[in-house]
């Protein structure tokens, strides 16, 4: 009975001892610090663009009132010059490819229908460019961005809700360059830019909105790691 009292005893002192703490892996860490409150602290000055794999631009449009339609770009270069102690004086210009438009499931014929001249007209008006002019902090992790959007030839101002999502100056054997990611929403009017096409009667739904709102969820790669 004495034995039995005593296995009983260490049994539930090893369940109640917290297990020993494993070594973190590369992964890990850079999970643990995605899942931390957003620092621009340690995040080096310097040059960042788009990394493509992490990138994406998507816009809707109200559909007969039906439904809010979506597609996206796929080719977008961005370049951001960022100093993260003055960031209301970075400056961000993007490229967009109006050719990688992505459509869900479209008919036959209508990726060229909207490259036409009703739509983006693509082969005039060969790229979308957007280059910031003002970038005003609103919070600890949150921006607007304004700047000079150019689409289907006209150029008219947008302003972006941006927020900042966090980064890190890189990681050894990981991820050897400084990595930063945003999330972006804004809207326009398409007919301010040309593109009236479609567009329903006053007081009807039949057709495409003229208001499009688009989001962009990106991320950026930056300076290389410094050796410590």
């Amino acid at each position: 009975m004495k034995r039995l009292l005593m296995t009983c005893a260490a049994l539930t002192l090893c369940a109640c001892s917290p297990a020993p703490k494993a070594t973190p892996t590369a992964a890990e860490s850079v999970s643990a610090s995605a899942s931390a409150v957003p620092s621009i602290e340690g995040i080096p000055a310097g040059d960042y663009k788009t990394d493509p794999t992490h990138t994406a631009l998507t816009f809707t449009v109200n559909h007969l009132g039906y439904s809010h339609y979506t597609a996206q770009f796929n080719t977008i270069d961005a370049r951001l010059k960022l100093d993260p102690a003055h960031p209301e004086q970075a400056s961000l210009t993007v490229e967009i490819d109006p050719l990688s438009l992505d459509l869900p499931a479209p008919p036959k014929g209508f990726h060229d229908e909207l490259m036409g001249k009703a739509w983006f007209d693509a082969k005039a008006f060969p790229k979308i460019t957007f280059i910031s002019n003002k970038i005003e902090t609103t919070g600890a992790h949150t921006a607007k961005v304004t700047g000079n959007l150019t689409l289907h030839g006209v150029t008219k101002p947008v302003t972006l809700d941006v927020t900042f999502n966090g980064g890190y100056a890189g990681m050894a054997g990981y991820d050897p360059n400084a990595r930063i990611g945003f999330s972006a929403t804004g809207s326009l009017k398409r007919a301010d830019f040309g593109i009236a096409y479609g567009i329903p009667a006053p007081g009807t739904t039949m057709g495409v909105s003229d208001a499009v709102d688009f989001r962009i969820e990106t991320e950026m790669t930056g300076p290389a790691l410094k050796a410590s």
